[in-house]
């Protein structure tokens, strides 16, 4: 960014912004933010008031909210300080967590449709988040077949119409679905599905996108591929860039079944993974003519300024072309708002929903991101320097 684009760190906490009131609460929540921490006060607290302690907490920093009118408080919000909502509906199904019937999906897909009517409104290119896993089972992606049952042929069946469902809904709206990646013992199946979504929707924008993990050591191969077959296919590309947010997991994982641990061995080999994805992706930007999009997901700031610069030198247009950037709500403000004021496009990615639906989903981002952790120091710091200066008037 030019210096004269960029505000300055504490900028992001002035009154004028709205953030005055949200100071001590924020140095409280990244207080909270270890596991342990939270697992100690939910033991000692009892659910009930665990679940109130935290909607005034971490829920009121990182959350939306949960009705309706509480969701749009904050889009309004966002937008007047210039940034984009990137709606999520924190469900998500792991392997062994088995639905009996299709109640739980049908359910899910029902809040997918909302979230698309939620996501519409006041803000050029809306985009939404979306996680196959919440109308597909995790263990029909896990599974390596030569063929399905009667039962899990019906399922996939039923889960094809529902995603399908979305993606027409998501068109007929003007509204951009940014399908999630997770674990990569489903991920091929996630992946595969949404190729196919793509290959159906995108024959003339961007409407499906995909995410690549950057901590995963084959992310490059894999996106390079997906890149060239969407090509092959004469459809657009959607690309959702992110680090990764599974990392002991798949690392425990690694482990105890005894095959190669698939994440990077350490943040920097992560970072350069990150930025070798991001180069290329830029690079196809250039040359694609508006058949590749790109939302820069990432509270790193090296690689938000790596992004600046190449898209500056690449002619790519800040505002209305075909690169974007992305963090979560209540994480790296100081980044989104220098970036929205700067005329680039920013969506803050905005969970809803219940204290016990968002709360895990917020867990596993923060505690398992070095590099969110990382940024989370910082504003830690911009803030007790804000809270110092106000405390003793200082200008």
């Amino acid at each position: 960014l030019p210096k004269n684009a960029l505000i300055s760190p504490s900028d992001f906490i002035m009154d004028e912004h709205g953030y005055g009131s949200r100071i001590f609460f924020f140095s409280l929540c990244i207080s909270l933010c270890p596991s342990k921490l939270l697992s100690i006060s939910r033991r000692i607290l009892g659910q009930q008031l665990w679940s109130s302690f935290l909607r005034l907490t971490l829920y009121g920093q990182f959350v939306a909210g949960e009705t309706h009118g509480e969701i749009k408080e904050t889009l309004q919000w966002l937008q007047g300080l210039g940034v984009r909502p990137l709606l999520a509906v924190p469900i998500e199904e792991d392997v062994g967590q088995t639905r009996d019937g299709e109640e739980w999906y049908e359910k899910n897909t029902h809040a997918m449709l909302t979230c698309l009517d939620l996501s519409v409104g006041g803000t050029t290119n809306p985009m939404m988040q979306l996680r196959v896993t919440a109308l597909m089972a995790a263990e029909l992606c896990d599974l390596n077949f030569d063929c399905l049952t009667q039962e899990e042929n019906q399922h996939f069946q039923r889960s094809l119409h529902r995603l399908n469902s979305v993606a027409w809904y998501a068109v007929e709206k003007g509204v951009r679905v940014l399908v999630d990646a997770e674990y990569t013992y489903v991920n091929p199946a996630v992946t595969l599905v949404t190729l196919a979504m793509m290959a159906t929707w995108n024959t003339q924008h961007s409407w499906i996108w995909n995410t690549y993990q950057a901590y995963l050591k084959d992310t490059l191969d894999r996106l390079t591929q997906d890149a060239s077959l969407t090509e092959h296919l004469g459809v657009c590309f959607g690309v959702k860039l992110v680090r990764g947010a599974y990392l002991e997991k798949e690392r425990k994982l690694a482990k105890e079944k005894g095959y190669p641990d698939p994440v990077q061995p350490n943040w920097e080999a992560t970072n350069d993974s990150y930025q070798r994805c991001l180069d290329f992706s830029l690079d196809q930007v250039s040359k694609a003519r508006g058949s590749f999009e790109l939302i820069v997901a990432t509270h790193n700031e090296a690689s938000v300024m790596h992004a600046v610069q190449r898209m500056a030198e690449m002619g790519i247009d800040k505002a209305a072309g075909p690169v974007s950037f992305g963090q979560l709500l209540g994480m790296c403000d100081q980044v989104s708002l220098a970036l929205g004021q700067a005329g680039y496009a920013i969506y803050k990615s905005i969970p809803y929903g219940s204290v016990e639906e968002v709360i895990p989903y917020l867990i596993r981002r923060a505690q398992e991101n070095q590099s969110v952790l990382q940024g989370i120091r910082k504003e830690r710091n911009l803030l007790r320097s804000e809270l110092r200066r106000r405390i003793l008037r200082r200008p």
